[in-house]
């Protein structure tokens, strides 16, 4: 596994807002080219798909298959994430490059899956698996298939997790994901728990000139003119298209935390849609896992 840093950006070398992101997600090492070839052709040819997870996270689109989990069966399709140690799927046990990998890690597993996100697909702003905050667990990414518009949404700015290195992300913290062309988005993902090989491993976190890029703010004109195309939907009686294309601005703009829920209560505010009010702010309180 290759460990050069070439063309990096450290947390000393950024501003507060750079930090900020850098805090949330970085690269941690560059990997030999073969392996993630191999571990990419395993991946292409593996047999399932996988299932639809955490749907309420989700527009739709986001598919993931355990190769470490907790089930007695080493059934892929158990996709639920528990702490404790995994045991190897049937899956990862027909996947023996990306095996060899993981063992040379050297990490201590919690869980580890492949994620497939398709074109036109997002998840939504959330944070994960707040039950397990405590536990000391990091979530690492290796990016097998990608593309430009598939991106990481966090701290008010876009960042592209290329393919050809490891990756750091701190779950968290507020994020959200998208892949706006195509074609499908797969990364290998393994959440770790903390110790002495984790830490040498991430040692370093980094980003390079071009992996992050700065949203906008959105104006108050911006603001209106969403919310009357967002209402004129609604009127419409397409109150999901209404609700999805509020939800998209997290991806275009940095809003506040949240922001993009708080633009869907206002737009039930404006129609007098109490339940959907209440509905939308139970569900930012949940996916943000606030109390």
């Amino acid at each position: 596994m290759a460990t050069t840093f070439p063309a990096a950006v450290t947390a000393a070398q950024t501003g507060p807002g750079r930090a900020e992101v850098l805090d949330q997600v970085a690269r941690l090492v560059d990997l030999e080219e073969s392996a993630i070839e191999q571990m990419r052709a395993e991946a292409l040819g593996a047999p399932t798909r996988g299932v639809v997870a955490y749907g309420e996270y989700q527009s739709g689109g986001w598919w993931t298959t355990s190769l470490m989990n907790h089930s007695d069966s080493g059934d892929p399709h158990d996709v639920v994430i528990g702490d404790g140690r995994p045991q190897s799927t049937s899956l990862l046990k027909e996947m023996p490059a990306t095996a060899r990998f993981l063992d040379s890690l050297g990490l201590n597993f919690m869980y580890v899956r492949l994620a497939r996100l398709e074109p036109h697909s997002y998840l939504w702003e959330h944070r994960d698996y707040a039950e397990l905050r405590d536990t000391g667990w990091h979530r690492l990414h290796i990016p097998l298939v990608t593309n430009p518009s598939a991106v990481l949404v966090t701290a008010g700015a876009r960042v592209h997790m290329a393919a050809g290195a490891l990756w750091r992300l701190t779950p968290s913290q507020a994020h959200g994901v998208c892949n706006t062309t195509g074609p499908d988005r797969l990364h290998l993902i393994a959440d770790v728990y903390a110790d002495d090989a984790y830490e040498a491993l991430a040692a370093r976190p980094h980003l390079r000139d071009g992996d992050a890029t700065d949203l906008p703010e959105m104006t108050a004109a911006e603001r209106a003119g969403l919310l009357e195309k967002a209402g004129q939907l609604a009127e419409l009686g397409f109150t999901g298209a209404a609700e999805q294309t509020l939800l998209r601005a997290f991806y275009t703009h940095a809003l506040p935390e949240g922001g993009a829920y708080d633009l869907i209560a206002n737009l039930h505010s404006a129609r007098g849609a109490d339940a959907d009010v209440s509905r939308w702010r139970a569900a930012k309180a949940h996916l943000l896992a606030r109390p």
